[in-house]
């Protein structure tokens, strides 16, 4: 018998998540391979980003990508994204939820990508996942890039709430319900705020997962965590003055996101080569499990070095 993988081994107060999900943001997909702008190999930067995602969990319940799917909206787009992602998706036992953004066509995303009639009808969708209920809502607005909820989403989304789900509701959308420190990005914010709004207060849902601002944030809405996933494509360089921020090629990331019964963690996972030490290991785990908790806190917790090691 192999060893329990780190997921396994209980040494804290809570249990494993009972569910867990990649959260994926703005890959901006090109025709041909190109590189956007003609500086960012985007799709070399979401092949290492998923790569990553197959070492840093075995078995997620879904891959989540919020948004801005392809970055022109072009047919050839969808297919070379659809072609990377479903074979991964397949070997991990993972639904692909598909979420459009601003950058994206909504009659190509439909057809490319759901096999549905090419329409400018919303791209939306429910999943049950074994109890947790994925929502995926459009917030993009057919020729422009700011991002809306309608009337007719808002009503639909309130008709699938009236009934909780066990382990309650996710909603996956492109613009975050949240400020930005970068003032160019609220002209481009999620309108009708305040309507959604009366429509989450007081429902089951749990959290709130976009993307839009190729930057990780997080904040709350009407009382609901907002997590938003950095882009794979470029990041801001948020270490600039909120005046200067632009693109980098850099700190792709993308989020792990753990629900608990009582909690939902989201890990902020960068995409990175970089050196890593190999100290902790699944020997070093299954050596751990077999101990007592007050012999754990003796090996790991009491600090047996004195100042001059660490002079």
């Amino acid at each position: 018998m192999s060893a329990p993988s780190a997921s396994e081994h209980v040494f804290g107060r809570h249990e494993p998540a009972s569910h867990v999900i990649i959260h994926v943001s703005d890959p901006h997909y090109l025709a041909g391979g190109v590189r956007l702008a003609g500086r960012y190999d985007v799709e070399a930067n979401f092949a290492r980003t998923l790569e990553a995602i197959r070492v840093v969990h075995p078995n997620p319940a879904a891959i989540v990508i919020t948004g801005d799917l392809a970055d022109l909206g072009e047919p050839e787009a969808y297919r070379r994204l659809r072609d990377a992602v479903e074979p991964v998706a397949a070997e991990l036992g993972a639904v692909v939820v598909w979420v459009a953004g601003n950058h994206d066509e909504r009659p190509a995303l439909r057809e490319g990508l759901l096999d549905l009639a090419p329409t400018e009808e919303p791209v939306t969708g429910v999943w049950d996942l074994d109890g947790l209920r994925l929502i995926a809502l459009d917030t993009s607005v057919p020729g422009w890039h700011h991002g809306d909820l309608d009337g007719g989403q808002r009503a639909w989304l309130a008709a699938q709430l009236r009934q909780p789900a066990p382990h309650g509701t996710l909603l996956a959308m492109h613009h975050p319900p949240l400020p930005s420190h970068i003032p160019l990005f609220d002209i481009l914010e999620l309108q009708h705020q305040d309507e959604l709004a009366e429509v989450i207060r007081g429902s089951d849902v749990r959290g709130i997962l976009a993307g839009h601002l190729h930057y990780s944030a997080h904040g709350t809405f009407a009382g609901v965590p907002v997590s938003v996933a950095s882009a794979t494509c470029y990041t801001m360089n948020v270490a600039l003055p909120a005046s200067a921020v632009n693109g980098m090629d850099a700190a792709q990331s993308f989020q792990l996101v753990h629900v608990h019964p009582d909690t939902i963690t989201h890990t902020v996972v960068p995409v990175t080569d970089a050196p890593t030490g190999d100290y902790f290991s699944e020997a070093w785990l299954e050596h751990m499990s077999g101990l007592t908790p007050a012999e754990r806190l003796e090996a790991f917790s009491r600090k047996t070095h004195s100042r001059s090691d660490v002079e």
